[in-house]
C-alpha cells in the first residue's frame, strides 16, 4: 500500500536548482553559552501558548521572501518553508540526512518566529506516547485545544475512489478545521509539488488508530535500542507503506490521513502542528545521541539518494555533507547540527527519553 509518490516534474528540478543556489553562505561554528530550552506544549502556561500561537499568525501574515520566479505561489513568510520542503521534497526523505535537515530545518523555523515576531520562547515539541493508548486519547490531546491549541479534526470526507496510494486505515475527517486559531487559514501551494498557487483551507483528517499503532512509547522504545544512526534512522522513517511506517509517518498521517494537509509529503509544513512533531522527533534522536553521546555526534549514514539504502546510485552521507535551506538560511553541513547545543544550532530539551 504505497503512498510516497516516485516522480518529479521538470519544473520542479528547475526550481530546485534555483533555490539552492540562492544561499552559499556558510555561518562560522559558535558556542552555545545561553540555549533556549524546548518544552512539550502542555506543560507551556496559558500566556506562552497564546504567545506561540500569535507568533505563527504573524509569520503567516508577513510578506514571503522566496523570489515569484520560484514560487509563484508563495505569498507570506510562512510559506518560504512551505516552498523549500517542497522543492527538496525527493531529496530530504528516505536519505541519510532527513533527521539531520529537518533538525535545520525546525530551529531557522524557531529563529523567524524569535526574530521576526517577536516570540520569546523556545520551539514547543508535541510528545505523542502522551496521547495515545494506554496513556491517552488522540482526538482528547491539549495540541488540539480550539482556544489554546491548534484546533481539531476536520469533517469526514470520502476519499476519491481512484487515489492512488491507498487509504489510511482509521481515518476520520479530510475536510477543512473546524475549529481553533487556524480554522480561517490559507494554504496556498500543493497539493503535492504544485506551486503556482491553490488557496485552499487547512484540512485535517486524524487516524487514531494510526497514531496509536505508530505513535506509542513501544515505537519510541524499539527505535532508541538502534545500535548505531543508519539503524535508527530506518526506525524514525519506516517504510514508504501505511503497513511499515515508523514515529516519522504515525504523526504525519495519524494527523493528515489521506486528505489532511500533513498527510501530503511536500506540504506538510503548511500545517503549524508539523514543527511540534518534528521537534519532538528531533527530541528522540537527541535523546538517542545523549546515550553514548561523544560516538553519535558523529555517527551519521544513510544514502544520498532516496530509498537507495543498498548505494546502487550513490554513497553514504558524512558530516560533511551539506543542507540547504533555500532563502530561510545560509547553508551548513551535517556537522553543523549534530550538537543541538553547539554548531550552528543553541537550543535544549527541558527532558529526555529514557528508554
Amino acid at each position: 500500500m504505497a503512498y510516497l509518490p516516485l516522480s518529479r516534474t521538470f519544473q520542479a528540478l528547475v526550481l530546485l536548482s534555483t533555490l539552492l543556489a540562492s544561499v552559499v553562505a556558510t555561518p562560522a561554528k559558535s558556542g552555545c553559552r545561553n540555549p533556549i530550552v524546548r518544552k512539550e506544549w502542555r506543560t507551556l502556561g496559558r500566556g506562552q501558548q497564546k504567545q506561540y500561537l500569535d507568533a505563527v499568525q504573524c509569520i503567516l501574515k508577513k510578506p514571503a521572501i522566496t523570489p515569484k520566479s520560484v514560487s509563484p505561489g508563495a505569498v507570506g513568510r510562512f510559506d518560504d518553508f512551505v516552498t523549500t520542503h517542497i522543492l527538496q521534497t525527493f531529496s530530504i526523505h528516505y536519505v541519510g540526512h532527513f533527521l539531520p535537515w529537518h533538525r535545520y530545518f525546525t530551529a531557522i523555523y524557531e529563529k523567524a518566529l524569535r526574530e521576526e515576531c517577536g516570540y520569546t520562547g523556545a520551539q514547543p515539541y508535541w510528545d505523542w506516547n502522551l496521547d495515545v493508548p494506554p496513556k491517552g486519547n488522540f482526538v482528547d490531546s491539549p495540541v488540539w485545544n480550539p482556544v489554546y491549541g491548534f484546533g481539531g479534526n476536520g469533517p469526514f470526507v470520502e476519499v476519491p475512489a481512484d487515489s492512488p496510494f491507498g487509504v489510511v486505515p482509521g481515518r476520520t475527517g479530510g475536510g477543512c478545521v473546524a475549529d481553533g486559531p487556524f480554522k480561517n487559514m490559507t494554504v496556498t501551494m500543493g497539493p503535492n509539488d504544485a506551486l503556482n498557487g491553490n488557496p485552499r483551507c487547512l484540512t485535517r483528517d486524524f487516524s487514531p488508530y494510526f497514531a496509536g499503532r505508530y505513535l506509542g512509547a513501544n515505537v519510541t522504545k524499539l527505535t532508541m535500542s538502534a545500535k548505531d544512526f543508519g539503524s535508527f534512522d530506518r526506525v524514525v522513517e519506516g517504510g514508504p507503506s501505511f503497513d511499515a511506517s515508523g514515529l516519522h509517518g504515525g504523526g504525519h498521517y495519524g494527523v493528515g490521513g489521506n486528505l489532511g494537509i500533513m498527510g501530503d509529503l511536500y506540504n506538510s509544513p503548511a500545517d503549524p502542528v508539523f514543527y511540534l512533531h518534528h521537534a519532538n522527533l528531533d527530541r528522540v534522536w537527541w535523546s538517542w545521541q545523549k546515550k553514548d553521546l561523544s560516538r553519535r555526534l558523529v555517527d551519521i549514514s544513510g544514502p544520498i539518494e532516496i530509498m537507495d539504502y543498498d548505494n546502487v546510485k550513490a554513497g553514504n552521507v558524512t558530516l560533511s555533507f551539506p543542507l540547504h535551506l533555500g532563502v530561510n538560511a545560509p547553508n551548513v553541513t551535517i556537522e553543523d547540527v549534530m550538537d543541538i547545543r553547539g554548531g550552528a544550532l543553541c537550543y535544549e530539551y527541558d527532558r529526555v527519553y529514557n528508554f
